[in-house]
């Protein structure tokens, strides 16, 4: 039997763990360690496989940014961060129609650049913009589609948790990862925005204006928000933005670890200045990173268990030889890749895809020729694979965006929500043909550093 007849075999076996409700981790551990035995003919080697990568995994010093960077967006969340970051965008852009679901993308994209976590964040907005919405006669349709596509921007904007287990599967820079973000999770904001101001064109009833606020008070909101701002820019221009002129010798501020551990300390204590952090909120801050750090890591240990598997078998090498053998253009086999993630996000959460896929797909990709660098491919691939699976949180019927906000909504037909959210599907695969099209625009920054 052939290492791509076993790989086959073997992908079979763990979608149908999925598919009956065992763990994924446990699945890919439980896969490719009979995988490795298969291939070996004894279970000694699998064994010695489940010491040593027991080992790598949770022992990896660069594993650590994943806890500080849940813990940072935990204490964001319980400060309240994300209600003053609605309030004020509220305040600015409520007297437009449709102006509180753009206030909602905004403070998205703000609570975004602190939480790391589109769960968190689309939980957290769903909480504090929806009343808001509701009362001023929004549809629930716009209401729950904008809630449900505005809390994707948490995994997009820097920092995020899932370029980061991305930048570590492929043996990339978190810093230039961050970079390459930027501006395509502008562009999906503006693009979110875009549908509203479509959406309330088409139907003027879907959404009504608030009052005119007065220009006093909409700065006065700017000074409850400055924190959100002066985080991120502390953080992430920690991270990547060139400090030579600051630290002679050393390029960054901070490196990407240090970095989260700034930004969790910093927000820790606003929530303590503002009275949102006390003793029960810290140590429930505490206890749901500790669990989303669990679940993440034990994950990413048997990703690992499965990935030796792989290597066993050379599937991924295999592949990649037989797509450059084959002579197909580099763009069509990327477009398959990217039609594959958007199925899968029909099925699998966002984690899940990503270390299922790129130990596959990402040979492949380095193997082929797009007029970039291996750097700068590889980096173009994982904004492209962000972004697809960004789509998936949001894409019926698993789309796990779509169920916290109709959780949230008490009484809105699932069928709405659906209905509510697939333009702001269609304006993300615009933004998907757009940064195929044009690689420049996820790499004008990492090539400024």
């Amino acid at each position: 039997m052939t290492g791509i007849e076993l790989t086959a075999i073997g992908f079979a076996a763990m979608l149908g763990m999925i598919a009956i409700r065992i763990p994924i981790g446990a699945a890919m551990a439980i896969t490719g360690f009979v995988g490795i035995w298969v291939v070996r003919g004894t279970p000694a080697p699998a064994l010695a496989q489940l010491k040593g990568l027991t080992w790598d995994t949770f022992s990896s010093y660069s594993l650590s940014i994943v806890p500080l960077f849940l813990l940072m967006g935990q204490f964001a969340s319980k400060s309240g961060m994300s209600e003053r970051l609605f309030r004020a965008a509220a305040v600015w852009l409520g007297h437009k129609r449709g102006g509180i679901a753009m206030a909602a993308v905004g403070a998205c994209a703000g609570f975004g650049a602190v939480s790391g976590s589109s769960l968190a964040t689309a939980s957290t907005m769903g909480q504090v913009a929806l009343p808001e919405m509701k009362r001023y006669g929004y549809s629930d349709s716009l209401a729950t589609g904008v809630l449900a596509a505005g809390g994707t921007l948490g995994i997009l904007i820097p920092p995020s948790i899932i370029l980061v287990i991305y930048a570590i599967l492929t043996e990339q820079n978190i810093e230039k990862m961050f970079a390459a973000a930027i501006i395509p999770g502008i562009l999906a904001a503006l693009g979110y925005v875009a549908v509203v101001l479509g959406y309330v064109t088409l139907k003027p009833d879907a959404a009504q204006r608030t009052p005119r606020k007065p220009w006093s008070e909409r700065f006065g909101t700017l000074w409850q928000v400055w924190p959100v701002v002066a985080v991120f820019i502390l953080v992430i221009g920690g991270i990547a933005a060139d400090w030579n002129w600051f630290q002679p010798g050393r390029q960054a501020l901070f490196t990407p670890i240090e970095g989260a551990a700034v930004g969790a300390v910093l927000t820790g204590l606003y929530g303590l200045i503002t009275g949102g952090l006390n003793r029960a909120s810290f140590t429930d801050s505490v206890l749901q990173t500790a669990q989303a750090t669990a679940m993440i890591y034990f994950i990413l240990f048997g990703a690992a268990v499965f990935n030796a598997f792989l290597a066993l078998t050379q599937t991924p090498q295999a592949l990649a030889d037989w797509v450059v053998a084959s002579g197909y253009a580099p763009i069509m086999v990327l477009t398959l890749m990217l039609m594959a993630y958007l199925l899968f996000g029909c099925v699998m959460d966002s984690l899940s895809m990503i270390l299922l896929t790129i130990p596959i797909f990402f040979p492949i990709i380095q193997s082929l020729d797009f007029g970039l660098t291996p750097d700068e491919t590889a980096i173009w691939f994982g904004i492209l694979v962000l972004i697809v699976v960004e789509v998936g949180l949001i894409t019926p019927p698993v789309g796990m965006n779509l169920f916290i906000i109709n959780s949230i909504a008490v009484g809105v037909p699932m069928r709405r929500t659906y209905a509510g959210v697939t333009p702001f599907v269609l304006s993300d695969l615009i933004r998907v043909v757009v940064l195929v099209s044009a690689p420049w625009l996820s790499l004008v920054l990492v090539r400024a550093m």
